[in-house]
């Protein structure tokens, strides 16, 4: 192999440096006008009067759209719950009641400002406590009548939008009452904006009876099907055309400003209609990390076997599903996993609040679980006065082991290696020794799934011997379409990878593909694009047969030609083939689709078990040294060691800015990102500057080992590599400073305040 395991540069890097790529933010269209949304500003009540008879008239404006203009439909990625414009009621600030469009913004922007808005208000539910307290009014009382978007119906009621329940036949509580002892934990974590340096941004055309967007999305076929379900039309009648992406990390999975675009365009005439979010609309209405309360607790016999566990979590919806209720299952999954637990009983809860929708981020719901997982085993580990890594290590999955979904995991004894493979970077007994007072160490393992959607791709030889790649799949910045994709295609067809060329996501020219999430694209539409270069190995080979008068079986591809394998000199450049191809047999092109195959799991585990599976799973673990300022509470992470399997690594370079990413992203979260709400409903920390995201200068340089075991649904046996590595540095952070502290921290983000908090306790009790 040449071009699979090469670290080469990305194919859109130069153009990134040198900021040539045009984004969804910078396209424009000859004639284009400028929208905006008028916003509520109260978090929950009664519209009972919306007039944009002022704003209509005001220079400049050429449509005034409210949900009386529109279809009325209900749209959402599992339940239909979600309108296009506030009808009726308002959910939470920053819920569009209007959409303006103007020849310029500033136009459009004081119109919106026109509008005329009265709301008779209600007490918003801001947390999840206050909207599940019994008597709490409800944030939708028709919730009986939303229909699922897709497959069946799910438990649900009230303000719980989705109920994920375990069915294991074992009752847990007799076991709690007889057990040696019992360990309780609650755990709490805050939100966390995606913080993509692109803002949300689309240009809307209605043209010839069709909806028409340019946009920069993470799966542009999902963002069809919602406009589809707004607009009470065929998906078809919409395309989406995809643009580079300034950043994603799953907050552009689902619509945003693209149905107000385009149902602007319609009511303008056709005109197209660009709307961009100001960064503090994009911060206060993402779609972000849901907050989370995890309760945990495990009934233990004297040796310290974990007998029982319970698990009870509740993840905050916001005020409409998305697709949040195909998260509600990680409690159930993650609660008994990486260590083996005997009974088991577990419960999600997606709670609706009066807080803008919640989404996916990078790990999704796997994030603050695991954190509440690990700092468990934490406390388990102190109540019995064990080694935290001992305990670990004694309860450790291995081959054959099953998750609480009766899915075998007939490899996790990886997971005993990538503890072995961090034990010689970074000595347990010599990390441990504390050279400063407030010093901690964390230790933490994950396993982790891959998003199974398919994926489809179409390989073309180009008369000069170049290849075109054409699929849905998206490239968000992880290098999957930059690098990976090339690279696969480059290795089958003997090419160089700066010969191939993977085109931008178009609904109307692509064959479907699930989207740039859960660590998917490598695996699944780089499958895809491997089966069809291998059909365009077998035309170029069959094609060349007869222009070289040889047996198909004596040919064989290499350095960019076919030629006779006894005979190198008697040969064709891949251009010459695909040339003489179009006079016989046509252009030279194949087809790919992949997916990752569903494995054996019990089916009635759990009810609302919407997410059943883990496809293709991998293993990883983290370790985490820290050290605090006693003055100022602030936490620094002194050492940061990753072991992660990737199955195969396609392009280590791309693998490893992935792992300092996520790492970095991770440490955000668990140390300076803070995303609260004040009673009133409205988002404290609104703007980049107040939202403190980590600077360089709070990131270590982290040390990393990939580990490769090929995948058999994987492209030269590349498993996912973009995703996992979030999944833990917030559980061994956590767990590094409740070990320099001597007392347990239990929320996310660990603020100064709460170390400071920590520390004075600490001293009280000593004094005391």
């Amino acid at each position: 192999m040449t071009a699979v395991g090469a670290p080469i540069a990305r194919s859109d890097g130069r153009a990134k440096v040198r900021g040539d790529v045009i984004y969804a933010y910078d396209y424009e269209e000859a004639g284009t006008i400028h929208g905006a949304l008028k916003r509520s500003p109260v978090a929950a009540g009664r519209i009972v009067r919306l007039d944009v008879s002022k704003a209509a008239a005001m220079p400049g404006v050429r449509a005034v759209l409210t949900a009386a203009d529109v279809p009325d439909t209900l749209a959402g990625w599992s339940i239909r719950d979600t309108p296009l414009f506030a009808r009726g009621e308002v959910r939470y600030i920053g819920e569009p009641v209007a959409a303006i469009a103007a020849d310029t913004l500033s136009q459009a922007h004081a119109a919106a400002d026109a509008v005329e808005l009265e709301i008779e208000e209600f007490e918003p539910l801001i947390d999840m406590r206050s909207t599940t307290a019994s008597g709490a009014r409800l944030i939708h009382p028709d919730w009986q009548s939303y229909a699922p978007a897709a497959g069946p119906d799910f438990p649900r009621r009230g303000n719980i939008a989705c109920e994920c329940i375990s069915n294991l036949d074992t009752d847990v509580e007799p076991i709690f009452a007889s057990a040696h002892r019992v360990i309780e934990d609650e755990f709490v974590s805050q939100r966390q904006y995606q913080a993509y340096l692109e803002p949300k941004a689309a240009t809307g055309i209605y043209r010839d009876g069709r909806y028409i967007v340019h946009t920069g999305h993470q799966f542009p076929f999902n963002l069809r099907a919602r406009m589809a379900q707004f607009f009470d039309v065929l998906p078809s009648a919409v395309r989406v055309i995809g643009h580079p992406i300034g950043g994603g990390f799953g907050g552009k999975l689902d619509y945003s400003v693209e149905p107000y675009a385009a149902a602007l365009s319609k009511a303008a005439g056709g005109r197209p209609v660009k709307i961009t979010n100001s960064r503090v609309e994009d911060l206060i209405t993402a779609n972000c990390r849901e907050d989370t309360i995890v309760k945990i607790r495990s009934a233990l016999d004297a040796d310290g076997k974990v007998l029982a566990r319970d698990v009870e979590a509740y993840l905050d919806n916001g005020a409409y599903t998305g697709e949040m209720a195909y998260l509600t299952p990680f409690p159930f999954h993650t609660g008994a996993i990486n260590y083996r637990v005997g009974a088991f009983r577990a419960v999600g809860r997606l709670v609706f609040t009066n807080t803008p929708p919640t989404g996916a981020m990078r790990g999704v719901s796997g994030v603050p679980m695991y954190a509440a997982l690990e700092n468990h085993m934490d406390h388990i580990a102190r109540e019995l006065g064990a080694d935290r890594r001992a305990y670990r290590l004694r309860h450790l999955f291995d081959d054959g082991d099953s998750l609480p979904n009766g899915q075998v995991l007939h490899d996790a004894g990886i997971l005993g290696q990538a503890f072995d493979v961090v034990e010689r970077i970074a000595p347990w007994s010599q990390v441990t020794k504390k050279a400063e007072p407030l010093e901690g160490v964390g230790i933490a393992a994950a396993v982790w799934l891959v998003n199974p959607l398919p994926g489809a791709a179409t390989v073309k030889i180009e008369e000069d011997g170049t290849v075109s790649v054409i699929t849905g799949a998206t490239e968000n910045g992880s290098g999957s379409l930059a690098t990976g994709l090339p690279q696969i295609v480059a290795e089958v067809l003997t090419v160089p990878p700066e010969h191939v060329r993977v085109s931008d996501p178009d609904t109307d020219l692509n064959g479907w593909d699930g989207g740039s999430q859960g660590g998917r694209t490598t695996q699944v539409a780089g499958n895809a694009a491997r089966l069809a270069a291998e059909e365009v190995r077998a035309k170029l080979i069959e094609t060349a047969a007869e222009l070289l008068q040889a047996e198909a079986d004596t040919l064989e591809l290499a350095d960019g030609a076919v030629r006779v394998a006894a005979k190198p000199d008697a040969r064709m450049s891949l251009a010459e083939v695909a040339t003489a191809a179009l006079f016989g047999s046509g252009p030279i092109q194949g087809t790919g689709r992949s997916l990752i195959p569903p494995v054996p799991y019990n089916p009635s585990c759990a009810s609302g078990l919407l997410f059943p599976f883990f496809a293709s799973p991998t293993y990883h673990v983290h370790l985490a040294k820290i050290v605090i300022d006693p003055v100022t509470g602030n936490v620094t992470v002194l050492r940061y060691v990753v072991c992660q399997e990737v199955g195969r690594a396609i392009n280590p370079k791309s693998v490893e800015g992935q792992i300092q990413g996520a790492v970095a992203q991770g440490i955000g979260y668990a140390l300076h990102e803070s995303m609260r709400f004040a009673d009133t409903g409205s988002i404290i920390e609104n703007t980049l500057q107040t939202y403190r995201l980590p600077l360089i200068v709070d990131i270590p340089r982290v040390e990393y080992v990939t580990m490769e075991h090929a995948a058999e649904d994987g492209p030269f046996g590349a498993k996912a590599a973009g995703e996992a590595a979030i999944l833990l540095p917030p559980a061994v952070i956590t767990s590094a400073v409740s070990d320099a502290l001597g007392t347990p921290i239990r929320k996310i983000p660990v603020a100064p305040e709460d170390v400071l908090a920590a520390l004075e306790t600490r001293e009280a009790g000593e004094s005391a």
